[in-house]
């Protein structure tokens, strides 16, 4: 059985940000591994890849780019080849049964809904996405499809919490040039250490923008092993590798 967390602000789209459950990798990648970019194998995340698939909008085309931490948004009209991905960390699309799927492993994935108009999104918003505004150009990419970011709906889904996410000075420093609010996104922590809360700063971030149906499902990544892999968790067990989950969003052709 897969594990596929769903927001009610996004009725009518047919998305789940799916958990590792159900899946068929082995080992340090045991349950639903997404991550063509792990060592595990190919077949194998083919194998779930499929599976995510036909959990979230069955008979539809999986669209995945090659993620690199940008704010680079792509606007969908067909499959894409697996070795033909463009470079960049979001996609919207006005097209049924293409079904936008994005990676992560701590970082957050944002999904969109513009119910009115048919159009969709999803992005992948590390920091540095997330700074350099990944979910605005999500927005208005949607809107040269024909959205209202009045009338859109947005869900972040399973990354890594405050509680787990302890950063340097430096780190924070860069978040309080942008923006000295940024601030109160940082609880402190140990010495020159704070504790981000990266799900809160993306949900602002949308606010800004004009957004006002937000659901922050408020899962953490690295505390839910069970559920989730977690890139800062593999790193502190020295780990060879880590997993990625993917999260969906897609227009059935009946919508």
């Amino acid at each position: 059985m897969l594990d596929i967390a769903t927001s009610p602000l996004l009725e009518g789209a047919q998305h789940g940000f799916v958990g590792r459950a159900g899946g068929v990798s082995e080992g340090i990648y045991a349950g639903l591994n997404i991550g063509l970019g792990s060592d595990d194998d190919r077949e194998t995340i083919m194998e779930n890849r499929r599976r995510a698939t036909e959990g979230v909008l069955p008979g539809s085309e999986l669209v995945t780019v090659h993620q690199i931490h940008s704010a680079e948004v792509m606007t969908v009209t067909g499959p894409l080849p697996l070795d033909q991905r463009p470079q960049a960390d979001a996609m919207v699309t006005d097209r049924p049964n293409l079904l936008l799927g994005i990676l992560t492993a701590d970082c957050v994935p944002v999904l969109f809904h513009d119910p009115e108009a048919k159009i969709i999104g999803a992005a992948h918003a590390g920091w540095k996405g997330a700074l350099t505004g990944v979910t605005d150009n999500v927005l208005t990419a949607m809107e040269k499809l024909g959205a209202d970011r009045g009338n859109i709906a947005c869900a972040i889904g399973p990354c890594i919490a405050q509680a787990s996410y302890e950063v340097e000075a430096a780190f924070r420093a860069r978040f309080l040039e942008a923006d000295a609010d940024n601030d109160r996104f940082f609880a402190a922590g140990k010495t020159d250490h704070f504790q981000f809360d990266i799900e809160d700063y993306v949900a602002a971030r949308l606010q800004a923008s004009g957004i006002i149906t937000i659901d922050k499902l408020g899962l953490d990544t690295y505390a839910n092993e069970d559920r989730y892999f977690s890139y800062r968790r593999s790193c502190h067990r020295d780990e060879a590798g880590y997993g990625r989950q993917i999260s969906l969003i897609g227009l059935a052709e009946y919508y």
